[in-house]
């Protein structure tokens, strides 16, 4: 494969309370660290993809610390800058049954959200490079990360790279003064392929599937009213080739089912839905779809439907991991594809 995958953005040390202790009760917190494209790159280079993880951190011993840990899972870190005063933290309090999980940030004034464009030189970074990828989190953080973010977009268009999107819509990181819809459209018009789900199309671009009402499917895929949005979604990007929407059905806060449906050239791809009845850690499940997605699109070029169904089996498998990366095998990814989808695996 040989050409590496660049992804960018904020990563954070995560602080989570012990079991499903509530904050309240926490005396004490595990520390990881995890941010959505440092997952990504994390996922790609657990499936020998070459990855370099490109962000702005501080010079102190908590970033040296972070940056170990990427190199342990073989993560490139040579293109990430430093400066700035702060590595951003996130605490996490796991939910249980009727009980939500909890994220409060700390994130203000990281390295990252003080980012200028400039600060990197996208054509070297990119120099090698088959495929960018970034996340509507890193736009959100500050108009010096939304530039530097659209910055890398435009070279990678200009040099041929295959860009990637997660919108990642997050309501409560928009708060310099600019709105999504505002600032994402520059930059998701250089997008080859977008991940999403449907609330991320409609909260940023308006756009809903047309006489639908999504709380009415009882998580069930009506793929009429995706199609709806990914030729929606196409139509206002014209440069996307294929929009991926992540299918969850929340029964409760440890049991979920899990899908995805993906479109491209006029037809609709739905993957089987897993049913995820003891869900481990859920954090990091977009990325861990959006870094089978990537895998799969690299490996299987001309079959779209293994592609997604690599995503959606490698997501599932995160559920019962923890921590925000997904450490699992292609092989481990491939023994659960052929699963009908219950979590049992053929043997």
């Amino acid at each position: 494969m040989g050409k590496k995958v660049v992804t960018f953005g904020e990563i954070m040390l995560r602080l989570a309370t012990p079991g499903n202790l509530r904050f309240s009760q926490a005396k004490e917190f595990t520390a990881t660290f995890g941010g959505g494209e440092a997952n990504v790159a994390v996922s790609l280079a657990n499936y020998g993809l070459e990855t370099e993880f490109v962000t702005r951190l501080p010079k102190n011993d908590i970033a040296e610390s972070c940056l170990m840990d990427l190199r342990s899972h073989s993560v490139g870190t040579n293109e990430i800058i430093f400066g700035g005063e702060r590595v951003g933290i996130y605490f996490l309090e796991t939910g249980a049954v009727a009980r939500a999980s909890k994220v409060v940030y700390d994130r203000a004034h990281s390295s990252i959200s003080t980012i200028e464009p400039g600060m990197i030189n996208w054509r070297e970074v990119l120099k090698d490079a088959q495929w960018f990828h970034w996340t509507g989190i890193t736009p959100a953080l500050s108009q010096g990360a939304a530039d530097a973010c659209l910055e890398a977009i435009k070279v990678a268009n200009e040099m041929g790279v295959t860009v990637s999107c997660d919108l990642n819509y997050r309501k409560n990181l928009w708060k310099y003064g600019k709105t999504a819809d505002e600032v994402m459209p520059a930059l998701v018009e250089g997008c080859d392929i977008i991940l999403g789900n449907e609330e991320d199309c409609e909260k940023v671009f308006g756009i809903k599937p047309e006489g639908f009402d999504v709380t009415a499917t009882g998580g069930e895929v009506n793929s009429a009213e995706f199609e709806s949005v990914c030729t929606q979604m196409m139509k206002k990007f014209p440069r996307c080739k294929k929009m991926i929407i992540t299918l969850r059905g929340a029964i409760n806060a440890n049991h979920n089912t899990w899908g995805g449906v993906l479109y491209s050239e006029g037809s609709l791809k739905i993957s089987k839905r897993y049913d995820i009845t003891h869900i481990v850690d859920r954090v990091g499940g977009g990325d861990s779809f959006m870094g089978g997605l990537i895998y799969g699109l690299i490996s299987y070029p001309n079959d779209d439907q293994k592609a997604l169904e690599f995503a959606v089996a490698a997501s599932c498998l995160k559920h019962t991991i923890y921590g925000d990366f997904n450490l699992v095998t292609v092989a481990e990814v491939e023994n659960l594809m052929k699963g009908d989808g219950s979590g049992r695996v053929s043997r």
